[in-house]
């Protein structure tokens, strides 16, 4: 077990020593203020505060865990060993800056509480970020940082334990629209035959006729292909379903179609589910809980898992909302324009409320990039694609951390702009799995 001296015993401080040293490094931690009691300790030990005790490792302390509120903080980024760092200290400390108010003033998101400008859907964009403005959005440095800790610890104390932890991944599927041409109403379906016929689009109307006549497959139905690739490469995967009235920026066919519930249904049989609450969910806490039941009636089952549509998501009320339904699993966490690591690391972690000064329940999964990211904003060749998610999973794989991904079931319609993304997919199902497959 470590032992931690400091002169003061915060929540924000027994947060962010928890998820260092428990989570990411697997280790036992204790905390006292107990300088007597700190001295005769006989084992590995730490004193984090303004100045050493003795020969003690001593990692000097910022004042961002001791304090309450939310204040404008001048940060400057300099380098450790060639990784990105802020809050620097003096010679004394062992580090040379303050590792975990750091990884505290990130894993918060406590630049998202300080006034910015949103984008267009009033979220807080990756261009207002600490990391995207200092070039390490792309690099989990919190994991990265903990594992630099972890060297220093096992030079100086050769009986501190720690458990290696194993990479992992995830698969995520966002199911903005099930299908693009079946089971949607009578106005939907002939508003697109005429769409098609008035632009002269009758190659279109022709395959959307033989869709909706049973004699060929709908391009979105990709479901039975994503669960037979769970099945080979053994990589979870999780459907977010959206179950929300049709507006402008939710289009997806009614939550009381028979077919859509069935699919759902047969789809939690196999892989877990969870919630894509709606576009204008942020700030509607009715719609919010609306939705959550309607999921739950189809299922049968308490929601578990959340993503927002459209990443919609305002600190901390957004969280907060999740919480009152008991909802303690969020995947929201990344960026739509911008790929990486938005709380700078690759670990699961709860949300700490800044508003209310605990650590939450709710437990936050942060992914890695999203396809229409790569595609829709990044503007990336399929090829320089494949190289981004290589580059990201090495990223998380050197911090044995977990990897989350975004598809869509449109992505692998292979029509379109999303020609080839299959194989993308495929392709990253086997490098996390270090497995390869003859065919899918």
């Amino acid at each position: 077990m470590l032992l931690i001296y400091t002169h003061k015993i915060t929540p924000r401080l027994t947060f962010i020593f928890n998820q260092v040293f428990k989570r990411i490094l697997q280790t036992q931690v204790s905390y006292t203020t107990d300088i007597a009691y700190f001295e005769n300790f006989i084992g590995p030990k730490i004193t984090y505060t303004k100045a050493p005790l003795a020969d003690e490792l001593f990692i000097r302390c910022h004042d961002l865990l001791f304090e309450q509120g939310i204040y404008d903080i001048e940060i400057t980024v300099s380098n450790w060993d060639a990784t990105p760092c802020f809050f620097k200290t003096g010679k004394k400390s062992a580090i040379p800056f303050d590792i975990f108010a750091a990884s505290f003033y990130l894993l918060s998101r406590y630049e998202e509480y300080l006034p910015h400008v949103k984008d267009e859907f009033d979220r807080f964009p990756a261009t207002e970020s600490l990391a995207f403005k200092n070039h390490f959005l792309e690099i989990p440095v919190v994991d990265i940082w903990a594992f630099k800790l972890k060297e220093l610890l096992n030079e100086r104390f050769e009986n501190l334990e720690f458990v290696e932890r194993q990479f992992n991944a995830l698969s995520t599927i966002d199911i903005d629209s099930a299908f693009a041409i079946k089971h949607k109403n009578i106005l939907r379906t002939l508003s697109g035959i005429l769409s098609d016929f008035f632009n002269f689009n009758f190659k279109q109307l022709s395959y959307r006729l033989l869709v909706i006549f049973n004699f060929r497959k709908d391009h979105f139905d990709q479901f039975n292909k994503i669960l037979n690739l769970q099945k080979s490469f053994k990589i979870p995967t999780i459907f977010f379903f959206l179950v929300s009235d049709y507006t402008t920026h939710d289009k997806n066919i009614s939550h009381n179609n028979l077919k859509y519930r069935s699919l759902i249904k047969s789809v939690a049989d196999y892989a877990q589910v969870g919630l894509h609450p709606s576009f204008f969910t942020m700030g509607n806490d009715a719609m919010l809980k609306k939705e959550s039941k309607r999921l739950e009636e189809i299922t049968n089952a308490h929601v578990q898992k959340s993503r927002y549509h459209f990443l919609r998501i305002d600190l901390p009320e957004s969280y907060q909302k999740l919480i009152d339904l008991e909802i303690f699993e969020d995947y929201t966490m990344g960026y739509a324009q911008h790929c990486g690591f938005r709380a700078g690391t690759c670990t699961p972690f709860y949300f700490y409320d800044l508003d209310f000064e605990i650590q939450t329940p709710l437990k936050i999964f942060s992914f890695a990039f999203m396809d229409g990211t790569l595609k829709d904003y990044l503007f990336l060749s399929n090829r320089k694609v494949e190289l981004k998610i290589e580059n990201l999973i090495q990223q998380v794989k050197a911090v044995d951390g977990t990897f989350i991904s975004i598809f869509h079931n449109e992505s692998l319609s292979e029509t379109g702009r999303w020609l080839g993304w299959s194989k993308i997919y495929y392709n990253m199902l086997k490098i996390l799995s270090d497995k390869e497959l003859k065919s899918t």
